[in-house]
């Protein structure tokens, strides 16, 4: 095995369909990424599950699907208009800007007061960038018309609260949970998807009452680990950090950042965060609208209630999960690249081949297969470029769990061959039980 190193994710990523640089016939646009046929698949697949498990199997998660764009008073009330900012330096040689605690020092330490990595300047001081973008709504551009691209989806969340309590009335707690697109214009984007300028997030606001809020951190914090488990990111490669006094987030009084040992260090995969009752009064103070519950109907008792927040990167997670089923191994004395993916979140579930591409009765027969396995199971391929050496190759490369020959045996007694992706085994199966063998 040698080591799983970003050149590797991001070539394989790009060859075989998952993720291509932004605006890449232009020269790219650095921090935005586009995602092939294999990647959209991929994202799909794990925020079908994320959605499947905390929306879809309870009872107390509503589902929004918010606008990216709001009213330029709903970021200021939140904060971000005065406080979402990092800190920033500019190289006073070539003019270069990076993010204050990423300059890197002359030996390579990350450390203020070093040498530009691009020309070797000097830095000049440091000063806060916000990271929201801006734009204008409607005709005019003056200071009325100003808003900006979201820079979490939390926004939608804590603007819709009046609406789902109006609309489904429901008692303590709850939950409201959304899965979007979120802008930020990164000083310095690195490591390819996991800190670019628009990416996706899957966020749910769990509101609670105040004096509930630390057991229901405790159990959110074992949800967390459960859904990685779910796509196949193990327990034991999540490292959990507790935020200090200091850099936690403006609304947060408790965070726990769950960290993965990418390629490039342990980094954060996502967060869980006590926000208090800090976004709802503060809506309610910028906009004059209650943001309250009742919690008592025989005296209308009400009361602003807490928050538990974790927050999931779907482009982090996808990245996580190429890591950690980055595998290179030797099958029958040659050697091998594959994603070892579970099956849940693998693009491709089966791949279906014809022994020969030049024998129309096994073509034939391997493309009726293909159409009755894909009624029963959608994401099955068609594979018949090259030999059944090569074709093997490209669907462990793409981390489908088997591959599926109809061969000269399969005209006699309909069964095929179903190869294993990571043990290279492989079995004779009836052709009447393949969905069946494809689910399980």
């Amino acid at each position: 095995m040698s080591e799983v190193t970003m050149e590797k994710i991001v070539s394989l990523a790009k060859r075989r369909g998952f993720i291509y640089p932004g605006s890449e016939i232009y020269g790219g646009l650095s921090g935005f990424w586009d995602y092939g046929p294999l990647g959209v698949e991929l994202k799909n697949n794990i925020k079908n599950l994320w959605w499947k498990m905390f929306v879809k199997e309870r009872t107390d998660i509503y589902g929004v699907d918010a606008a990216i764009i709001m009213h330029q008073k709903a970021w200021e009330a939140s904060g971000h208009v005065k406080g979402f900012s990092d800190p920033m330096v500019e190289c006073k040689k070539c003019k270069r800007r990076f993010r204050a605690d990423q300059a890197e020092g002359p030996e390579g330490t990350r450390r203020v007061g070093g040498k530009c990595s691009e020309c070797e300047g000097s830095f000049g001081e440091v000063r806060q960038f916000n990271m929201m973008f801006k734009t204008h709504v409607g005709a005019t551009e003056d200071e009325s018309s100003v808003s900006y691209f979201r820079p979490e989806t939390a926004g939608g969340i804590f603007v819709n609260f009046k609406n789902i309590v109006d609309s489904f009335h429901p008692k303590l707690p709850f939950g409201i949970a959304q899965i979007g697109k979120a802008f930020r214009n990164e000083i310095s984007p690195r490591d390819f998807v996991f800190r670019a300028r628009e990416f996706e997030q899957m966020e749910i606001e769990h509101f609670v009452r105040p004096d509930e809020w630390k057991r229901w951190f405790v159990a959110w914090r074992e949800e967390i680990f459960m859904f990685f488990e779910t796509i196949g990111i193990a327990r034991d490669f999540i490292h959990e950090s507790e935020i200090g006094d200091g850099d936690r987030a403006h609304y947060s009084k408790r965070t726990i950042d769950f960290e993965f040992d990418f390629p490039f260090g342990r980094k954060e995969l996502c967060g869980l965060a006590y926000r208090t009752d800090f976004d709802l009064r503060a809506h309610t103070e910028t906009s004059g609208v209650e943001l309250s519950v009742i919690v008592d109907d025989a005296t209308g008792e009400k009361i602003v209630p807490h928050v538990i927040e974790p927050s999931f990167g779907v482009d982090r997670a996808i990245l996580a999960l190429l890591t950690s089923a980055y595998t290179e191994d030797e099958l029958n004395g040659e050697a091998r690249t594959y994603l070892k993916f579970n099956p849940a979140v693998a693009p491709v579930k089966a791949a279906v081949f014809p022994l020969l591409k030049n024998k129309p009765e096994l073509v034939a027969k391997a493309r009726d297969v293909y159409e009755k396995l894909k009624t029963e199971v959608s994401e099955i391929a068609w594979d018949d470029n090259g030999n059944i050496g090569k074709r093997y190759r490209r669907q462990d490369e793409i981390g489908t769990p088997v591959c599926i020959t109809v061969d000269f045996q399969t005209l006699e007694d309909d069964t095929v061959t179903i190869r294993n992706r990571d043990t290279g085994g492989q079995e004779r199966v009836a052709i009447s039980t393949l969905d069946s063998v494809v689910r399980q």
